[in-house]
């Protein structure tokens, strides 16, 4: 855990916040509504956030221009993604991963708040080539 905040990704808060809103809102909702809820939780813990952040790409030095939008970046330092699944699927994960990696960011942090607790539905996702 000191390594967590040593390296300032706020992995560890971010997990704090996602706790706290499944104990209030439970399982069975869908994802925007976990994002929303989540957007508030990180707001009164007063950790920085984007919503909805345009990921754009480039093909063999030409801009693709917009090709994804990641959920969140957390305090510019990591991308969260919020699903609400009976489980997370490759695609999934693939999609996370490829939304880390265009960004720039080291990590990612794919939360599916079905899993009941959450932080089983916790993926962290690096930046891989």
């Amino acid at each position: 855990m000191a390594d967590e905040f040593q390296n300032n990704d706020f992995s560890h808060e971010i997990i704090g916040a996602a706790v706290e809103v499944q104990r209030v809102l439970g399982i069975g909702l869908p994802a925007e509504a976990y994002a929303a809820a989540l957007a508030i939780e990180l707001a009164e813990r007063e950790i920085g956030f984007a919503r909805d952040v345009p990921v754009s790409a480039a093909y063999k030095g030409r801009s693709l221009g917009e090709v994804c939008r990641a959920g969140f970046v957390v305090e510019q330092s990591l991308i969260v993604e919020v699903k609400a699944v009976d489980a997370l699927t490759d695609l999934h994960r693939a999609q996370a991963q490829a939304a880390v990696r265009l960004s720039g960011l080291p990590l990612g942090l794919l939360i599916n708040f079905n899993v009941f607790p959450v932080v089983k539905g916790v993926h962290r996702i690096g930046a891989k080539p």
